[in-house]
């Protein structure tokens, strides 16, 4: 039995470099084709990721400034100084409530008198004028005018201010780079898929009498399936793996491009954050439309 075993192997063995070798073949004998599908492979993840690293500066970018956009609720004058303090708890309950910071009047004095240059002006005012107030962080800027309304039902909160122009320009941004990522990377994968299709139904055309001949030997269908199989696989995963090296180094050049013409403003995310998530999707997306591609081909040309 264990010879059986021995043989088995082999022959599962050399079937396996079978398909390679026959994928390969099959690659250079149709060069154009093949090299068209890896550009287009290559051009549909390349402007994929782009899209991808966009949305993500967009989205880190929106981040920062709704840490920044907050709201500030206003305590009631005639609350105690400690009646104004246990506020907190009640405001953190709130939905979409991170986060909460005290601001004593006198606080909020100093950084008001701060953001003039003539602060002598007010020598005659005092602290008492100004109200306890809090700085409220939000979770989801989109809910930031939802947040405002539940803010100003809590008990000892007299007012509540928030930039909600500011809230519906990052929503209405982060929408629109979303919107226009997912458009194309729609229109991308359709077209990757037809040409890696073509492809293949290019392949099964020329080899038909080469089939036809195996299936009147009684070859069975996997048999004549797989070659074309590993071919799609070869050309999806080759193409992938291009497009990580093209957009790693695209990356690089615009982050350092940015440095030197000194974007202080702007902070781009480190490739090595998104790098290895980044390069899973490309090769399950070229293994997906590699094979894909050539199952769509076979299916509808390859009658075995």
């Amino acid at each position: 039995m264990e010879w059986m075993g021995i043989t088995t192997m082999k022959l599962s063995r050399n079937r396996t470099f079978y398909y390679i070798k026959e994928g390969f073949s099959s690659i250079f004998e149709h060069g154009f084709m093949s090299f068209a599908s890896v550009c287009i492979i290559i051009a549909f993840l390349v402007i994929m990721g782009s899209f991808t690293l966009l949305a993500v500066n967009v989205n880190s970018l929106i981040g920062e400034l709704e840490s920044e956009n907050i709201i500030l609720a206003y305590v009631r004058e005639d609350l105690s100084d400690d009646d104004a303090r246990a506020l907190e708890r009640r405001i953190l309950a709130v939905d979409n409530v991170t986060s909460v910071r005290f601001i004593t009047r006198e606080e909020a004095f100093e950084s008001f008198i701060g953001r003039h240059d003539d602060p002598e002006r007010f020598i005659d005012i005092d602290a008492s004028v100004i109200r306890h107030r809090f700085a409220v962080y939000v979770n989801d800027v989109a809910l930031i005018g939802e947040t405002q309304q539940a803010l100003r039902h809590v008990y000892g909160i007299a007012r509540v201010n928030a930039n909600l122009e500011i809230a519906r320009m990052l929503v209405t941004v982060r929408n629109i780079v979303s919107g226009i990522s997912i458009v194309i990377v729609a229109v991308l994968l359709a077209i990757s898929l037809f040409i890696m299709s073509n492809t293949i139904k290019l392949a099964t055309f020329d080899r038909r009498e080469e089939i036809a001949i195996m299936r009147m030997v009684g070859a069975t269908g996997s048999f004549i399936r797989w070659p074309f199989v590993y071919q799609g696989f070869i050309l999806g995963v080759s193409g992938a793996l291009a497009a990580f090296a093209v957009i790693w180094a695209l990356y690089d050049v615009v982050a350092s491009r940015m440095v030197d013409l000194e974007f202080g403003l702007v902070t781009l995310v480190p490739f090595a954050s998104v790098s290895a998530p980044m390069l899973i999707v490309f090769v399950a997306i070229g293994f997906g439309v590699g094979v894909g591609g050539s199952g769509m081909a076979l299916n509808k040309y390859l009658k075995v």
